[in-house]
């Protein structure tokens, strides 16, 4: 699989998924856990036969140094997918989740004591003032449509819920970077042993798990599928459950296939596109409310992305370095 099929599958696998996730949210917002859940025993099962060969292919990093990573790894998941059900909207869920840079430099000043240039701290700025403007344009919806007060507070909820679970995945990042540092690099099998370990972690939300799984079987069908008599009365809630199930799985594996075959530059500007496709497809489609002031923060928050990493300061290098190796090969 080249960089250009790779790319392709992640834009077919992540837009996808935020297809069948804004069906089952739709329907059931507080569906979170059943979600994350399914997710990560798919993943597990899937890692335990392919990647660790039925357990019999060693790790390479010990076990006792994945358990801080699978804590932080298993609260992201759980409180991303848990704010759906705190009036949270998906296009203001993929432009919070776009301001993971401003987590990652906060993280990387305070933790690693980093310092950046100039061009850095004006994208991040520019990145924090479009995720307070969608912010602010969101809660400004939430008190039209909702009753004020326990419509906002529990909206503020999900903000706060969002946030926390920004910045924990900014700190796992540097968490797992230390790691690699120190054993090299294994991302399958990280990939397998944090989702495997993470398991046990849905014990504690057993409860809704066991709740929602008994609500997506009284779902009504799909009237689409009524001609195929297999599929023609499960319960749709099912159906969209295994569709997400299975596109986050195309979408992860896609990512780390692009990471091995793209700069590091590519994959973030080809992940970037990808949330925005997201989310003008979620707008479209779904209707969900966005104004001119969304816009506009989504115009700050992903041209402050691309103001990061650099892209024409990038593409100016790769031209230049490739005008000069044809010139070298004419002389």
């Amino acid at each position: 699989m080249g960089a250009a099929t790779a790319t392709l599958m992640v834009f077919i696998g992540c837009c996808s998924n935020v297809v069948f996730l804004e069906f089952l949210v739709k329907d059931e917002p507080a569906c979170g856990n059943i979600i994350t859940f399914s997710q990560f025993l798919f993943i597990a099962l899937h890692g335990f036969v392919v990647t660790m060969d039925f357990g019999r292919r060693k790790n390479a990093i010990p076990i006792k140094e994945y358990l801080i990573l699978v804590v932080m790894f298993f609260l992201v998941n759980v409180t991303n997918n848990m704010a759906f059900g705190f009036n949270i909207s998906m296009p203001l869920h993929i432009i919070f989740r776009s301001g993971g840079l401003i987590a990652s430099m906060v993280m990387g000043i305070i933790v690693m004591g980093r310092k950046y240039t100039l061009t850095k701290y004006v994208s991040v700025f520019m990145i924090t003032a479009g995720t307070i403007m969608c912010t602010f344009a969101s809660a400004e919806y939430v008190e039209k449509t909702e009753d004020k007060d326990s419509g906002f507070i529990t909206w503020l909820s999900g903000i706060a819920i969002l946030t926390f679970a920004l910045f924990l995945s900014a700190r796992m990042g540097i968490y797992q970077e230390c790691l690699y540092t120190k054993h090299g690099k294994h991302p399958h099998e990280a990939l397998f042993f944090i989702h495997t370990l993470s398991l046990p972690g849905f014990i504690m939300t057993a409860g809704s798990i066991i709740d929602h799984a008994q609500r997506f079987n009284k779902s009504l069908p799909l009237p689409e599928l009524a001609a195929f008599p297999v599929l023609a009365h499960l319960p749709r809630l099912w159906i969209y459950l295994a569709g997400n199930v299975l596109t986050q799985y195309l979408c992860v594996g896609s990512v780390f296939r692009l990471t091995s075959e793209a700069t590091a530059l590519a994959v973030t500007l080809v992940l970037t596109l990808r949330k925005f496709l997201s989310l003008v497809f979620s707008i479209i489609y779904f209707q969900n409310p966005f104004t001119l002031q969304h816009w506009a923060g989504t115009f700050l928050v992903f041209a402050g992305t691309l103001l990061f990493t650099d892209v024409i300061g990038k593409t100016r290098e790769a031209l230049s370095s490739r005008s000069a190796s044809e010139k070298s090969k004419t002389s």
